[in-house]
């Protein structure tokens, strides 16, 4: 079997798990009924109907900017047996998010047609999907981790983050072909195609991106162990599960709807990357040498 089908045959793979994972989480949702409170939802039913809806959110919506994910903060009660299927979503997760990066390394041009693909698998789904405009499936709302908290809290403090960057590694086949594919004859992409081409193959480049604001959740732990601190903070685009006994909540805030106005940073004394882009079309930096 050739290392290009070996590739492809393993992302179905891991997508059809994926999906059936989501699903199986669903419905133990569903059978337990266990408390749970969504941002802008008005009741208990609502917030239940919310969560089961956003994690089967993997596409996107017609017109939606390809940089965008949709947002869902929230904070679940769940029980052992939710908990243990809890990690087996995040596992297949993982293992989709590496089987992309592979195809992403290796043959990137093969990535919108895979992606396609993928949708094309679940034919009455993606009949459903083709009529509400979500035939196509969202790398990265597919593969984000759902965040979880197994250790008693005393309670959450939510609130809001906006600005933030996220940082990622991209190789030059990569940061060539993405330069190619939005037009490569036009003269400002030549121009950075041929300072690409005068750097070594192997060096590391970063991509990044300024992040739409994200909220976050301050976890105040119960008991305090030895050398562990009493609090941390986690960024949660996806509902929070923690781990409950009883099936109970643990205290928590309603943040605003909306984030603040985007406040000014100073930056980072520990900066790492070039003050200008190596290659602006696709927010690409050297790291400083």
């Amino acid at each position: 079997m050739s290392t290009h089908y070996r590739l492809l045959s393993q992302l179905d793979s891991c997508f059809e798990i994926l999906v059936d994972s989501l699903k199986k989480l669903g419905e133990l949702l569903q059978e337990e009924q266990r408390a749970c409170w969504m941002l802008g939802s008005d009741s208990a039913d609502q917030s239940r109907r919310m969560l089961l809806d956003c994690l089967q959110d993997l596409w996107y919506l017609d017109g939606q900017d390809g940089r965008v994910t949709r947002s869902y903060p929230g904070l679940v009660a769940c029980s052992s047996e939710v908990w243990e299927q809890l990690g087996s979503v995040n596992y297949c997760k993982l293992t989709f998010s590496r089987a992309i990066e592979a195809i992403r390394k290796e043959y990137p041009e093969e990535l919108p047609e895979a992606r396609f693909r993928l949708a094309s698998r679940h034919q009455a789904l993606h009949l459903h999907l083709s009529a509400e405009g979500l035939a196509r499936l969202h790398l990265k709302q597919a593969w984000r981790q759902i965040p979880s908290c197994e250790t008693p809290l005393d309670q959450v403090r939510f609130s809001w983050y906006s600005s933030g960057r996220s940082i990622r590694r991209i190789r030059s086949k990569e940061a060539e072909y993405r330069l190619r594919q939005m037009n490569s004859e036009a003269p400002h992409i030549q121009i950075q195609l041929k300072k690409l081409a005068g750097i070594p193959p192997d060096e590391p480049l970063a991509q990044v991106q300024k992040q739409a604001p994200l909220m976050r959740a301050n976890l105040f732990f119960k008991d305090q162990l030895p050398g562990l601190p009493a609090r941390k903070a986690i960024n949660i685009a996806m509902p929070l599960f923690v781990l409950s006994a009883d099936g109970s909540l643990p205290p928590f805030n309603l943040p605003a709807l909306e984030p603040p106005a985007e406040r000014s940073r100073a930056k980072r004394s520990d900066n790492r990357l070039e003050d200008e882009p190596f290659l602006p079309s696709i927010r690409v930096y050297r790291y400083c040498r």
